[in-house]
Parts: structure tokens; C-alpha cells; sequence
């Protein structure tokens, strides 16, 4: 039986996600995977992505072969930063009953402001909340472990408290070097980094607290209506510590 904790973390894009794996990519028992089955999603469906080449070039584009590394016992801990979106057809999802499923939320007000600013288009598909709820449905019928849901807010307010309370979510020890880390890229990240990462090169720990939801642009009102009740229902159940 592996002695390996597997922990995957699943969000859509512009959900703190990137700062979450740069916090446990500090602990110096955990390996990190970032977004592994990007490459072969845009491989599945022919997305054009940002950096679309370099992705396909650099990364594993067999879904398979991407289960097993991300299932390795290479680290005490393995830390995968799944991206929900990235589950279409021709993606097994049966390793995900072996690890520890956690859900990084954010209110959809907030997501939509921040991918407007990285992409030209924006639709309910891409920012993943649906996928989201459906697998964490999924997660509820079999895994080893309860699934456990944070709101990205939440860290924010209060990192080490936030921290504390996911860690004994996932049933791990928590680890003062979670609240920090070196500015810079990182070895574990993707292609896609040079187009994503900027803010978070620059960071060494989590940012301030968001101040109130920003506008809704009109081009997004659709989309925000869909997922504003997705979003309500999984922060019903998120990990709360007040």
C-alpha cells in the first residue's frame, strides 16, 4: 500500500491556485504537479490556448501516462493543481478515488474579472465551475478520504488559520513554511507559466484580503448568473473557522 499522500486540489483558472501550490511546493515533503492534464486536453479538443505549442512540445500529452506520474510515490506528499475544465472525454478520472480531493473556490465575480484580463473571451465551460460541482459530487460517492472545500477569500482573511483548518481537512500535518515562499518560478511550473504566473513570480506569500466583488461586466452577466448558485452551493459546505 503506498505510504505516498496524494492530494489532488481542483479549481478552475484565476482561483488562487497558483499561490495554493506555491504554498505547499514550500513544504520540503511535497512534489508538485502543476496542471497536469493541461497538455492533453488541448491535445483531446484542438483549444487554442495561449502558448498552445510549447505546451504540446514540453509536456506529456498521454493521459495515461499523466495518471500514473501524478500517482508516483516519489514524495511523502504529491500535490496535484488539477484544473476541473481540463476533464473532458479521454481523461480517466478513476486515480482520483485513490487521493485526497480538496476544492479551492472562489466567488465568480472575482474569477470573471481576473481571466478577462488574460483572456479575450470568457464562457461558463472555461472557468470550470460546473465541472467543479460534478466532480465533487463524484468525489462524495468514493475516495479515500472525505472531500473538503475552501473558498479562496477565506486564505486570504486568514492564511495560517485557512492553512491549519485544510490541513487537517486532508488529514496532514501543517507546515509553517506553507505561509511563505521565495519570489520566482518554479521548477514544477508549466509551459503556460511566461502568460500566467506574473503576479505570482512577484509574490512571496498570499496577498492581501479581496475588497468588495468587482462589476460584473455585461459581456458576463450570462455566465456570472450560471455560476453564482454553482459557487453558493459548494461554499455551503466549505471549511469554515470563525
Amino acid at each position: 500500500m503506498s505510504k505516498t499522500t496524494h492530494i489532488a486540489m481542483w479549481s478552475g483558472p484565476r482561483n488562487l491556485s497558483t499561490a495554493m501550490m506555491r504554498s505547499f511546493g514550500a513544504r520540503a515533503d511535497t512534489l508538485c504537479f502543476d496542471e497536469p492534464f493541461y497538455a492533453p486536453f488541448l491535445k483531446l479538443t484542438g483549444t487554442r490556448h495561449p502558448m498552445r505549442e510549447e505546451i504540446l512540445a514540453r509536456h506529456e500529452t498521454d493521459p495515461a501516462k499523466v495518471a500514473a506520474q501524478i500517482m508516483s510515490d516519489a514524495a511523502p506528499i504529491i500535490y496535484q493543481k488539477q484544473m476541473t475544465h481540463h476533464m473532458v472525454t479521454g481523461i480517466p478520472r478513476d486515480w482520483s478515488k485513490l487521493t485526497r480531493n480538496a476544492f479551492l473556490i472562489r466567488h465568480p465575480a472575482r474569477v470573471l474579472a481576473s481571466y478577462a484580463r488574460k483572456m479575450e473571451e470568457a464562457s461558463l465551460e472555461a472557468i470550470g465551475f460546473v465541472q467543479q460541482a460534478e466532480i465533487y459530487e463524484l468525489a462524495l460517492e468514493g475516495a479515500v478520504s472525505k472531500p473538503v472545500i475552501i473558498d479562496s477569500d477565506d486564505i486570504l482573511r486568514a492564511p495560517e488559520i485557512a492553512l491549519r483548518a485544510l490541513c487537517a481537512g486532508l488529514e496532514i500535518s501543517f507546515d509553517a513554511d506553507m505561509l511563505g515562499w521565495e519570489a520566482g518560478p518554479k521548477p514544477e511550473d508549466g509551459a503556460w507559466a511566461p502568460h500566467w504566473y506574473d503576479a505570482v513570480n512577484q509574490s512571496t506569500g498570499f496577498g492581501k484580503p479581496s475588497n468588495d466583488l468587482p462589476e460584473v461586466h455585461t459581456d458576463h452577466e450570462d455566465i456570472y448568473a450560471a455560476a453564482l448558485p454553482i459557487y453558493e452551493k459548494l461554499a455551503a459546505n466549505r471549511i469554515r473557522f470563525d
